[in-house]
C-alpha cells in the first residue's frame, strides 16, 4: 500500500501543478486574442470559447508543460488505481486542489478567502481519515457488460456534456469541471478493470472496451477541463473536477469491485469521503464569484490636452 500512496501523492502534485500552468496558458491566450480582435474574439454566440480559441490555448508553452505533467500524473495515477482502493487513490489524487489553490496565489494573483482556506483544511483532514481507514483494494475483474457500460456512459457524458457546456457559455465553468472529473473518474475505473495487463496480452488489451473508455475519459476530460479553465475560476473548476473524479470511482470500487475499509473503521472512511466531497464543493462555491478568468486590461483614457 505504501507504494500506492506515494504514487497517488505524486500524481496529485503533477495534476495540481499542471492545472495552474494550463490556466496561465489559457488566460494568456485569451488576453492576446481579445487584444487582437476585440472583446468577442474567440467566443461563441453563447459566450463560451470557440474551438479555435481552445486550440490556440492548447499550444501555449505553459499549457504544453502542464499537459506533460498531466500525462505523468496519469501514469502515476493509473498505478495508484491498481494498488489502492479507488475511494482512497482517487481522493488523494483529487487533493491536487490544494496544490492548485496555493500555486494560483503566486502564478495567477488569486487571493483565497478564509472560507476557502477552511475548506482546503477540511479536505486535508478528510484525506487523513481515508488513509487511516482504507483496507486492501478489491479485485480487478468485472463482467464484460460492465466494460461496455463504462464505455457507453463515458462517451455520452463527455460528448453530450461538451455540447451542453458550449451552450451554457460563460456560466458553464463548474459544469465543465464536473464533467472533466467524471471523465477522469471513468479513466480510473477503466484502469482498474482493464484486461490484458496481468499477464500482458495485447489482443485482450486492444479488444477491451475499457481501454477506449480510458482514452475517451482522458482526452475528453482534458478538453472539457481546458474549456473550464478558459471561462471560469481555476479553483472552482478544479474543485468540481474533484467531486466528479472522486464520487464515481469511489462508489464503483465499493459497490462492484470489492473495495473496503479496515475492520471497524467503515464509519471513518465514510466520514472522510463525505468531508472530502463537501470541502471540494465549498472551494468551488466560495471561490466562483471572485476567481474568474483574467480579463484584458481596459485601454487607458487619453490625456486631455492642456489648454
Amino acid at each position: 500500500m505504501f507504494i500506492g500512496l506515494v504514487t497517488a501523492v505524486a500524481a496529485s502534485a503533477c495534476y495540481g501543478t499542471g492545472s495552474v500552468l494550463q490556466a496561465v496558458g489559457s488566460r494568456r491566450s485569451a488576453r492576446e486574442e481579445a487584444a487582437a480582435g476585440g472583446a468577442s474574439a474567440g467566443t461563441t454566440a453563447h459566450g463560451g470559447p470557440s474551438l479555435a480559441s481552445t486550440a490556440k490555448a492548447a499550444v501555449t508553452w505553459e499549457f504544453i508543460l502542464g499537459t506533460v505533467l498531466d500525462f505523468i500524473g496519469f501514469g502515476l495515477g493509473a498505478l495508484a488505481a491498481r494498488l489502492l482502493p479507488l475511494f482512497l487513490s482517487q481522493t488523494i489524487i483529487s487533493a491536487n486542489l490544494v496544490i492548485t489553490a496555493v500555486l494560483s496565489i503566486k502564478l495567477l494573483g488569486i487571493r483565497l478567502k478564509q472560507l476557502e482556506w477552511a475548506s482546503i483544511g477540511v479536505l486535508c483532514s478528510a484525506l487523513v481519515l481515508l488513509a487511516v481507514s482504507a483496507g486492501p483494494e478489491g479485485g480487478h475483474h468485472a463482467d464484460m457488460s460492465f466494460h461496455w457500460w463504462l464505455l457507453a456512459v463515458t462517451t455520452v457524458l463527455l460528448v453530450g456534456g461538451s455540447l451542453l457546456v458550449r451552450r451554457m457559455g460563460a456560466n458553464g465553468a463548474i459544469v465543465a469541471g464536473l464533467l472533466s472529473g467524471l471523465g477522469f473518474g471513468a479513466l480510473g475505473v477503466g484502469v482498474r478493470i482493464l484486461n490484458g495487463i496481468e499477464p500482458f496480452e495485447l489482443g485482450a488489451l486492444l479488444s477491451d472496451p475499457a481501454l477506449y473508455a480510458i482514452l475517451i475519459g482522458g482526452i475528453g476530460g482534458m478538453y472539457v477541463h481546458t474549456v473550464a479553465l478558459q471561462i471560469g475560476s481555476v479553483n472552482g473548476a478544479t474543485a468540481a473536477l474533484v467531486v466528479g473524479e472522486t464520487v464515481l470511482p469511489g462508489a464503483v470500487g465499493v459497490l462492484w469491485l470489492g473495495d473496503s475499509s479496515k475492520d471497524g473503521l467503515a464509519w471513518l472512511g465514510v466520514a472522510g469521503f463525505l468531508l472530502a466531497v463537501v470541502s471540494a464543493v465549498g472551494v468551488a462555491y466560495f471561490g466562483q464569484d471572485t476567481h474568474g478568468p483574467a480579463q484584458p486590461a481596459a485601454p487607458a483614457e487619453p490625456e486631455l490636452a492642456k489648454s
